[in-house]
């Protein structure tokens, strides 16, 4: 049983109120580490060591700050096997996706936020139409805005920690963060390596805890500047509501229902393989998987039946197999979320084509909470596995007759994060990519990522954007600053 310990003031540390709970390993059912059981004090604690770094850290030359981040980025590659098992292990996904996408990713954000800010720069205007009372020089100046809270989900813990934090530090601001208590292994083994490398104490603070007693806090406390949360939508309401009154600045990136559109003149081998990998990845736990899957009518039996058989040889099973394409879902508890959703499905009309049921994988993963990759056949748009976030390996299908009804069918859900879109009609592309309701959109691939595009949702799938320069800019304040001067001043003796 591993002991796990905040990280505050740079110092590994209990909970004040001596508590801790259970983190169970999703793939057997056991429990495999003690997290410290957080509240209000601990997160007050990590608060006031957050504010007195602020000052020399927000300072420091961008060189510096980059340069640090960067060693957090080697401490990282240094434990890299560490970091992989731990991801896998805490979170139930196949160890191979932990190793070439999860921790790769988290190295990455940190070192692309490191490059980032040696190449800020800023906007100027020059004013001026004659008279020397109307000359002047107009500058933009950015601020980091203070201490910042970052709190990130369970299904990319590291991936989706770092996406938050490497932006706020090296903006210059100070964090406290909280991972998600069903995922603290890599959140904590971070702590571990800030401390190797000699990140200085207070600049980044990592409070472990439920949502409620730890998270809540961070996000009501009045000495946190801004709040970049990433979560289920209903949660992201709560932190909306409370933060309000304190006029914080707000990044929430939220649920989707994501739309996977192929059109007859696809590459239809590609399309099979691609919205597959779109809705099954990671057990279908990323808010970007494609959990809708549009066919247009004249092809749909044909590539249902060959999307069908491709998503019934996924091999489900131990997370530390190689060979295994579908690990555990997150929790017993989440299992039967994702089970309820597919029995309503069928209550609904809707017919499964494959999956639907629990798997039992033999070993020591015969308690782990494992389901199968379930592609369901849905009876009408409306129905509610075409409009409710399912997070999990289930895939449900319908066809649309034209564009108008595509259209129709994506854009009618409260949902708008991602959609791909697969066409070989260049002309199509440019109208969907008007048309859709959706901040993410992808032509003829999925989860091609460049981390200098903003991310984020409409609707109901968020508030802001990450990545690239709008991260920056999201945990700093501008400042504009005029600068009047005389084009012709008198001269004067020398």
């Amino acid at each position: 049983m591993q002991l796990l310990k905040n990280w505050i003031d740079g110092v590994p540390q209990d909970a004040l109120n001596g508590r801790s709970f259970e983190s169970i390993e999703p793939a057997t059912g056991q429990p495999h580490a003690r997290v410290p059981d957080s509240d209000s004090s601990d997160v007050e604690q990590a608060i006031t060591a957050a504010q007195r770094a602020f000052p020399s850290w927000s300072e420091r030359a961008a060189a510096d700050r980059s340069h640090l981040l960067h060693t957090v980025a080697n401490g990282i590659e240094a434990r890299f096997d560490e970091f992989v098992e731990a991801e896998s292990r805490d979170n139930g996904k196949p160890i191979s996706l932990a190793r070439n996408v999860d921790i790769p990713r988290a190295i990455a954000n940190l070192r692309f936020f490191a490059n980032a800010i040696l190449h800020e720069s800023s906007e100027f205007h020059r004013a001026g139409t004659g008279s020397s009372s109307d000359h002047s020089w107009h500058t933009t100046i950015r601020r980091p805005i203070g201490v910042v809270g970052c709190i990130s989900p369970w299904n990319l813990p590291l991936y989706l920690f770092t996406w938050k934090i490497a932006p706020a530090l090296a903006s210059g601001c100070t964090v406290v963060g909280k991972p998600s208590e069903l995922t603290p292994l890599t959140a904590y083994l971070l702590g571990e390596v800030t401390e190797e490398v000699g990140l200085p104490a207070g600049v980044l603070n990592i409070v472990h805890g439920l949502g409620t007693a730890a998270g809540q806090p961070i996000v009501t406390h009045p000495e946190t500047r801004a709040i970049s949360f990433t979560g289920g939508t209903q949660t992201g309401a709560t932190i909306a509501r409370e933060a309000a009154p304190h006029f914080k600045k707000l990044s929430l990136e939220l649920g989707g229902k994501n739309p996977s559109i192929v059109f007859a003149d696809a590459d239809i081998p590609a399309a099979i393989a691609g919205t597959i990998r779109a809705g099954f990845t990671n057990q279908g736990e990323i808010c970007l998987c494609g959990s809708r899957l549009l066919v247009e009518h004249s092809i749909f039996d044909e590539f249902v039946g060959r999307f069908t058989e491709g998503v019934k040889a996924l091999r489900v099973g131990d997370p530390n197999e190689p060979t295994t394409e579908i690990g555990a879902l997150i929790s017993e508890e989440h299992l039967q979320k994702v089970s309820h959703f597919v029995t309503n499905a069928q209550e609904e009309g809707g017919d499964i084509l494959c999956g639907g049921s629990r798997v039992s994988p033999e070993g020591r993963c015969q308690d782990g909470a494992f389901f199968q990759p379930t592609v369901i056949s849905a009876p009408s748009p409306d129905c509610r596995i075409q409009q409710e976030e399912v997070f999990g390996p289930v895939v449900s299908v319908i066809p649309f007759r034209d564009e108008a009804e595509a259209l129709e069918i994506a854009n009618g859900v409260r949902y708008g994060l991602a959609a791909s879109v697969w066409t070989n009609d260049l002309s199509r592309s440019h109208r969907f990519a008007e048309q859709l309701e959706a901040g993410v959109i992808w032509f003829n691939c999925w989860m091609l990522r460049d981390l200098r595009v903003p991310f984020g949702g409409l609707k109901q799938s968020g508030v802001g954007r990450e990545g690239g320069w709008d991260a920056l800019r999201f945990f700093t304040e501008p400042k504009s600053v005029c600068i009047r001067f005389d084009p012709n001043p008198e001269k004067g003796e020398r």
